[in-house]
């Protein structure tokens, strides 16, 4: 099959090595007459099989074009079916030809590429592969010293190469039967891509396209559309971090140059956060995408578009709720701080917002919590922090009073802030009788000595500002404490004098009253 496509092809007829369609492989070097001869082939040939890649160029015709097409869909088929076309040969060097066919040559290269290996089994079709990945070279090092605007038809060719080599099913090991804890995944081994050693050429090749200053942006968005956008995106969630690495870039170059896609790119990257959140919790590139987005956030202009806002409340502050949050905490929490210091307003919605989503179990993640909340701290203004202290400073109170030593100290580091500090001795009249009873039994009864050390640093702190404030608060704890005793202390008795006449019954065999058991009974039908 393969020979009689390939026979039905143009060919020059006088010399034997016109056989070998390319001119055989890159690696051999030859003497002059040789280059010189293969040269003469190559322009003879070239011309019936590609078409013109750069409009700055002069062009022939493209009649061949197609026909390259289904070779390339035929040598897919026999490689995927094991089977190795005899005639998957190298190509010459682009400084083998002239320049007028530089750009046939370029076309034909990018067809070439656009069949995909099995990498799974690393000896299969070697010499192919090493034959794909420096035509890849090549192609790379021809687009960064383009010097002519990419034609419309070159594009198209880019793109489907681009495609047929990085869209593809994305495989990573079950985990369903798994436990969805951030920690356990950090110490995974990332599944790393067998294919990474081409795959990362044609990422780069594709990152240089979309850089240079020969690509159209007005052109290009018709072939790097929303479908290419969407699929990029898909990849995310690879589990190779070198894959996400570059995806990464891509998509910033792109969201960069493209301005129509823009609000489509936020669009759709709210989507997967959306499935993330409320559906899944599973997804590999949360961490890159949140890095992308807090390029963007810094870039937007004032005031906010109510979009933005939305944004923020919708899916950047419901992004704290997964268990696997400290996978992307430190790209979530400068996401989150761009927008309070774009719009200090911001800050009272925010901090409901990490209020909202308080862990109550889980130390590490409190700590974690805690830690954004004094980024968030020091860009709010007085004004905002009086609209959300009062619950703000009952959390920190719980916090204090943790009997995990990590989660106490990372409250009391909240002091060492001096804007934190002044926004709370400003407002002390308040906060201080919320947290004054955590702060005084740190004091007397923590069991770890640096927290009982910071707590009686605090202290001193609005002992000094406010002494008569701090005397108040330490009355109406003293009168707390002793009617709580006095409260505890009549329970204990109650409890002591019923023991004993229960006992006594019980000696005299006479009946007990006993309250029943409460039972939850079943709704009758």
């Amino acid at each position: 099959m393969i020979k009689q496509i390939l026979n039905r092809l143009p060919r020059k007829p006088s010399k034997s090595s016109d056989n070998r369609e390319g001119g055989g492989t890159s690696t051999s070097s030859s003497n002059a007459s040789t280059n010189s001869r293969n040269s003469d082939l190559a322009s003879n040939r070239y011309a019936n099989s590609s078409g013109p890649p750069f409009s700055g160029f002069s062009s022939t015709p493209n009649p061949g074009l197609n026909q390259g097409n289904k070779i390339s869909q035929v040598l897919n088929a026999k490689l995927n079916g094991n089977m190795v076309a005899a005639s998957f040969e190298a190509l010459p060097s682009f400084r083998d030809v002239p320049n007028s066919e530089k750009q046939n040559l370029f076309i034909r290269k990018l067809n070439l590429c656009c069949i995909v290996f099995d990498f799974t089994d690393p000896t299969k079709n070697l010499k192919e592969k090493d034959i794909k990945r420096q035509t890849l070279l090549e192609l790379v090092d021809y687009v960064s010293s383009a010097n002519g605007k990419f034609s419309e038809i070159v594009m198209q060719e880019i793109v489907k190469m681009v495609s047929a080599n990085l869209f593809r099913a994305l495989t990573s090991p079950p985990r369903e039967n798994k436990v969805l804890e951030a920690y356990d995944l950090e110490e995974e081994e990332p599944s790393m891509d067998p294919a990474w050693l081409h795959l990362q050429v044609v990422y780069e090749f594709l990152l240089r396209f979309v850089a240079s200053t020969e690509t159209d942006a007005k052109m290009a968005k018709r072939y790097i559309d929303h479908s290419f956008v969407l699929r990029l995106l898909d990849l995310f969630d690879s589990e190779d971090p070198r894959e996400r690495e570059y995806l990464k870039t891509v998509l910033h170059r792109i969201y960069g140059k493209f301005m129509v896609h823009r609000p489509f790119i936020r669009k759709s990257i709210n989507n997967i956060f959306y499935r993330f959140i409320f559906e899944t919790e599973k997804h590999n590139g949360i961490a890159e995408l949140l890095e992308i987005l807090g390029s963007i956030i810094n870039g937007f202009a004032l005031p906010l578009k109510e979009e933005h806002k939305l944004f923020l409340v919708r899916a950047l502050i419901p992004l704290h709720k997964p268990k696997c949050i400290p996978m992307y905490h430190q790209q979530l929490s400068y996401c989150i701080t761009q927008f309070v210091e774009k719009d200090c307003k911001l800050a009272d919605t925010v901090i409901r917002g990490l209020l909202k989503y308080w862990p109550i179990t889980n130390s590490s993640k409190e700590v974690m919590f805690l830690g954004e909340l004094e980024e968030v701290l020091e860009a709010t203004q007085p004004a905002e922090f009086q609209r959300c202290m009062v619950p703000l400073f009952r959390q920190i109170g719980r916090c204090l009073s943790s009997s995990h030593f990590q989660v106490a100290e990372r409250a009391l580091f909240l002091w060492n802030n001096d804007h934190i500090e002044n926004l709370i001795k400003q407002n002390r009249k308040v906060i201080l009788p919320i947290i004054f009873p955590s702060l005084e039994k740190n004091a007397r009864n923590h069991w770890n000595q640096a927290v009982q050390s910071l707590t009686l640093n605090v202290r001193k702190i609005f002992s000094d500002t406010d002494p008569e404030l701090f005397e108040e608060c330490l009355h109406k704890f003293e009168e707390d404490e002793a009617r709580e005793n006095e409260v505890k202390s009549k329970r204990e008795a109650t409890w002591k004098r019923l023991e004993e006449v229960a006992a006594m019954k019980a000696a005299s065999n006479e009946p007990v009253l006993v309250s029943p058991k409460i039972t939850t009974r079943k709704p009758s039908c």
